[in-house]
């Protein structure tokens, strides 16, 4: 059964996007068979592996919304091992649909449960608020990943997320985990940078990943190309720097499978 890790920060531009379809893409060139699940109406990780959402026929949002078959809605990525369920831009009009809906904040667990069997890790891309698609992220996910951006004002917001966490935690998934916190575009040059991971290691002892992102200019252009960074340019430190993340979820996911 595979894992399903949700990519969740409220905070706008931490990487949360870039960190889900890099991580993912790792995952896959190290032959583990992977689903991104992008659940950002803005649908850039649609994009960022090279599927355009206007093309897009069945989305997350009709798995959701509507009770579309979720094996119908999976497009293959250009990369082997590496699949997609897109997004689109309807899925803005989600949370004012689903209102009404019954086990409104379980519908991305029950479109995801027909598929979960079928990889090794299933990664969602999260929009930047605390709404209702992600309330259903992280109710279907098994573990939380919080990319954490080396800059001023890195724990703003991060308390609240976590007491988001521990909300979810309590009344909708009492299994989910925090997968780790990850630092992002951490600058070894700047002393705010280092300032920043200092303070983020001593208030989360333990949840931090080894591995931090650099700031790369290939992770930045990779987008652009619709690939992931590793396609792009799979010698540049961000491509180097997902693919060692990668290995350390591996390892990490080890030990608690032993």
């Amino acid at each position: 059964m595979g894992k399903i890790i949700s990519v969740s920060n409220q905070k706008g531009g931490v990487g949360k996007t870039t960190t889900a379809i890099n991580l993912a893409a790792s995952l896959a060139a190290l032959e583990f068979k992977t689903l991104i699940v992008d659940a950002d109406p803005q649908a850039n990780a649609t994009s960022g592996v090279g599927i355009d959402p206007k093309e897009v026929e069945v989305s997350i949002y009709e798995c959701m919304v509507e009770g579309a078959n979720v094996k119908d809605s999976i497009i293959t990525a250009p990369i082997k091992y590496l699949d997609i369920l897109p997004s689109h831009i309807n899925l803005v009009g989600a949370e004012v649909e689903m209102v009404n809906i019954e086990d409104r904040e379980k519908k991305m667990k029950d479109a995801l449960s027909g598929v979960k069997d079928d990889y090794d890790y299933i990664i969602i891309d999260c929009s930047p608020s605390l709404g209702l698609i992600t309330i259903n992220a992280l109710t279907a996910a098994d573990s939380v990943m919080v990319p954490v951006q080396c800059e001023y004002f890195a724990l703003e917001g991060l308390g609240k997320l976590l007491n988001t966490i521990k909300i979810i935690q309590t009344r909708l998934n009492p299994a989910l985990k925090i997968e780790g916190i990850l630092l992002t575009m951490y600058d070894v040059r700047l002393n705010l940078a280092n300032q920043v991971v200092e303070e983020v290691k001593l208030h989360f002892e333990g949840l931090v990943f080894h591995t931090m992102i650099p700031r790369n200019i290939k992770l930045s252009e990779s987008p652009g190309f619709g690939m992931p960074a590793i396609t792009h340019d799979a010698n540049s430190k961000g491509s180097i720097s997902y693919l060692n993340l990668a290995k350390e979820v591996l390892r990490r996911n080890e030990v608690k499978a032993a």
